[in-house]
């Protein structure tokens, strides 16, 4: 997107980019919105391929162009942002240059479809992503054209888009779930309404769950059934060492993923298996016997996300289902039975983050004061709760304010050198102004609201799963008053001299009382000044030091070896048994939260299956 456009106000673009796809939203200044097609669909591919010239091919583009050589191709760059740099064909390239190339599609078909106007552009991100995954990302974002861009948590799109697309009810401290179950990754969210706007409350998630993980066990499947029937072609097709070999891997890929998809809808599908050249006929039974386990883990993450929220009877107003993947009818069962909550589910789930993501940020301007972002391209909620987890450095864009809960993305010349702070703000709180400036130049704390039951901002941040929200409280499930912001300055406590108690007269004063107009006020009595006692001075007391004693001479001490008693029969077999476990439990216990954390599990999913392989190899099942 070129540098020179014409900022045109009203004019918005929300981008989720997504591990299977890239969707981007668009709103004109009169507030038509509609999907930005590119190449005649609102589903733009995220995948790239690398010429060998250099060049980088993304979107429909580059899938067709995987034919050719594989090896230059990459279907996921979301899913691979944490390796660095990726070896397409007989060069590397860093996953940035991949997402730059991405959004870079995007800004073309902008330029394309609307102009040459400037928009104001949101793109989303999982709440779980840390700093150094948001960095990338709105690094990429900046190298594509996009200037300004606001950075909006996932969940947070998804709420407002229930609320305000959907029309669905949600009152002031009541909350949503949303469940994001996307082609590569998987977050549970509690977002919480508050009156300036939707916080995410708790989240957690998985990022080795996705739709790819269902049609991985959908190729498992098939190699089962029927692998036996060529070994050595399907051998050739699991690891393929030829172009041919390739294109055909990627074709059965490709055709797994048609024919999930198409099980959502009918009972049945039909591919065919390259190289072996099978035609193979799935029902849904059988997707949905493969896919279950996967589903289910998906289901005891938002389980033990709104276990932690500790949301009270009635707190929860809709369960959202988003992501391409939640379409499976199957999915939104379990989470019924689990929950007792029926989802919500439109039949194009991945366009919610986009719409939302714009309508988050119109919610905001028009509920909220406008609040400076901070300059280190860190993402806080929508309706902070609490201090931010690290100093920043306010930066207003030109021309205008951010909304909170977003990140504007600083040219490299405004980035503020390490240790420089924002001056301190000389004006007190006002009633209309919420969030004052504080003497280190971040933001104060806002006043207490309903949904964070009026928690002293101070208090640590909360962790859940890979993510720490700052602030945050589990709501208490009814609304409580709202208490004044603090000053920037607290004064010092001084002495206050007794008052004494008002007094009324016994009887009414000579000539009556005092008309209406004129109320009555009673004489003030006089007050005594208080003046505390003397105290006496305390003297102590001197005591005569005893003259010292001439030095004795050593005696002899004569000591007796003492009688050790052996203990008993019960005392020795306890004091074993507690050795024995000790060094039975602690390693097996340590060996559980080692495996767990290195395959990114919950320690209690890998004990069960622990138990049920132990269970299944005695024959206990």
């Amino acid at each position: 997107m070129p540098a020179d456009r014409t900022p045109t106000s009203g004019h918005a673009l929300g981008i989720d980019f997504g591990t299977s796809h890239t969707v981007a939203f668009v709103r004109w200044p009169d507030g038509r919105g509609r999907p930005l097609l590119v190449d005649g669909s609102p589903l733009l591919p995220s995948a790239v391929y690398a010429e060998p010239g250099g060049g980088l091919i993304v979107g429909r583009d580059a899938v067709h162009s995987a034919r050719l050589d594989p090896a230059r191709f990459e279907p996921n760059p979301k899913r691979r942002i944490d390796d660095g740099t990726l070896l397409l064909g007989d060069r590397e390239v860093p996953v940035g240059e991949l997402v730059r190339a991405v959004l870079a599609r995007v800004a073309e078909e902008w330029d394309r479809t609307v102009g040459r106007a400037r928009p104001e552009i949101t793109l989303t991100c999982p709440a779980m992503w840390g700093a150094t995954r948001r960095r990338l990302l709105a690094g990429a974002a900046a190298a594509a054209g996009f200037e300004g861009v606001r950075l909006v948590a996932e969940p947070v799109a998804a709420a407002t888009y229930f609320a305000k697309v959907l029309g669905r009810d949600v009152p002031i401290g009541s909350v949503v779930v949303v469940h994001d179950f996307g082609a590569g990754t998987f977050d549970a969210s509690v977002v919480a309404r508050k009156a300036t706007g939707f916080e995410v409350l708790a989240v957690d998630g998985r990022d080795d769950i996705g739709g790819l993980d269902v049609d991985a066990a959908i190729i498992s499947h098939l190699e089962k059934t029927y692998a036996d029937r060529d070994r050595a072609a399907w051998a050739r097709l699991e690891n393929p060492s030829t172009a041919e070999e390739r294109r055909a891997k990627r074709q059965l890929w490709d055709d797994v993923r048609v024919a999930k998809e198409r099980l959502s809808r009918s009972p049945s599908a039909d591919l065919m298996l390259p190289l072996l050249d099978l035609d193979v006929h799935l029902t849904r039974v059988e997707l949905e016997q493969l896919a279950t386990p996967i589903l289910e883990q998906t289901v005891r993450v938002t389980q033990g996300v709104m276990r932690w929220a500790k949301l009270p009877e009635g707190q929860v107003a809709g369960v959202f289902l988003v992501g391409g993947s939640s379409r499976m009818p199957l999915m939104a069962t379990l989470l019924h039975r689990a929950l007792g909550e029926a989802p919500a589910v439109i039949e194009q789930p991945e366009l919610v983050v986009a719409e939302g993501s714009i309508l988050a940020g119109e919610a905001l301007l028009a509920s909220a004061p406008p609040a400076p972002g901070p300059a280190t391209s860190m993402m806080r909620p929508v309706s902070p709760a609490g201090p931010p987890p690290q100093p920043v450095v306010s930066a207003p864009p030109a021309g205008g304010s951010l909304a909170p809960g977003s990140t504007r993305v600083l040219p490299p010349e405004e980035i503020p050198s390490a240790g420089v702070t924002a001056p301190a703000a000389a004006s007190a709180p006002t009633a209309g102004a919420p969030r004052t400036a504080s003497p280190s130049g971040g933001a104060a704390p806002p006043a207490p609201s309903p949904i964070s039951g009026g928690a002293p901002p101070a208090s640590p941040p909360r962790t859940v799963g890979r993510v720490i929200v700052p602030g945050a409280q589990p709501p208490s499930g009814r609304p409580r008053a709202q208490v004044p912001p603090p000053a920037a300055t607290k004064p010092l406590p001084r002495y206050e001299e007794p008052t004494a108690p008002p007094t009324s007269p016994a009887y009414p004063p000579a000539g009556g009382y005092a008309p209406a107009s004129q109320p009555y006020s009673p004489p003030a009595a006089p007050q005594p000044r208080y003046t505390p006692p003397a105290q006496p001075r305390y003297t102590p007391p001197r005591v005569p030091r005893a003259p010292l004693a001439a030095p004795r001479s050593p005696q002899p001490v004569v000591r007796q070896a003492a009688v050790r008693r052996r203990p008993g029969f019960i005392v020795r077999a306890i004091r074993a048994l507690v050795i024995t476990t000790l060094l039975i439990v602690v390693p097996i216990g340590a060996g559980i939260f080692a495996y767990a954390a290195a395959r990114n599990q919950a320690p209690s999913d890998v004990l069960q299956n622990l138990v049920d392989w132990i269970q299944g190899f005695a024959g206990l099942e």
